[in-house]
């Protein structure tokens, strides 16, 4: 899809594993040489849910500024950007946009984690969160959204 018309976006990585968590790969039989940790890194449109851009591999710079670039060529105008703290979509974000953007980092802090066995696999809760403006000034109207007008 080309010529996007979203206004905001946000973007994430999410963890999983090709045949062995890497922990395992080494005691793995017949592991394939990809074998361990992977990510898909994700562009949603916050107001669709269209998924703009997706991209599967590393979690590195090389591939936040490959998803970035890919992301940048899909959009027909200047959108609102969200990420989390991860430090590679600093200059992904700067290389695919430069000035061109309205961009922000979402970090969220989180309690401690469930002790019971029954919520195991549950989330730890949100305690708070902190934004930080990036680049631009476009700020959201309603407060529900991350907003982009200044530091915190």
């Amino acid at each position: 899809m080309r010529g996007l018309t979203s206004k905001r976006i946000q973007v994430d990585e999410i963890w999983s594993f090709v045949y062995a968590k890497d922990k395992n790969v080494k005691a793995a039989k017949a592991a394939p040489d990809d074998a361990g940790s992977v990510w898909t890194w994700t562009a949603i449109d916050a107001d669709t849910k269209l998924i703009a851009s997706y991209l599967v591999g590393g979690r590195d710079g090389e591939y936040a500024l490959a998803f970035m670039d890919d992301l940048a060529s899909r959009l027909s105008s200047r959108v609102q950007l969200t990420s989390d703290g991860h430090s590679a979509y600093l200059e992904a974000v700067e290389g695919a946009f430069g000035a061109d953007i309205d961009y922000a980092m979402l970090v969220k802090f989180y309690g401690a984690a469930p002790d019971s066995a029954k919520v195991r696999y549950s989330p730890a809760e949100c305690i708070g969160a902190r934004k930080t403006r990036i680049e631009g000034t476009r700020t959201s109207s309603t407060s529900a959204r991350p907003t982009l007008s200044g530091r915190t």
